[in-house]
């Protein structure tokens, strides 16, 4: 689940190893690039973290976040 913090959508994935999260994070990258809406995101060998935020907004949770905490979960279930 997404939690809203700080005006940012933030949430943890973890995987079973590296390439797994590597893997995600390219994933992830496509979808981001098809709606022209970029994460900030850190990863430490299986774990992924994503924030989102509308930065030309003023750093602040729009739609295009919605959207794309969407697209990313889709990927997850698929």
């Amino acid at each position: 689940m997404w939690k809203e913090t700080d005006n940012k959508l933030y949430k943890k994935f973890e995987f079973n190893n590296f390439s797994e999260a590597f893997a995600f994070m390219t994933r992830v990258a496509i979808e981001a690039e098809k709606i022209n809406h970029h994460p900030f995101w850190s990863n430490v060998y299986n774990t992924v973290e994503v924030w989102l935020s509308t930065h030309d907004a003023g750093d602040i949770i729009t739609e295009k976040d919605h959207v794309l905490a969407k697209s990313i979960d889709a990927l997850i279930s698929n």
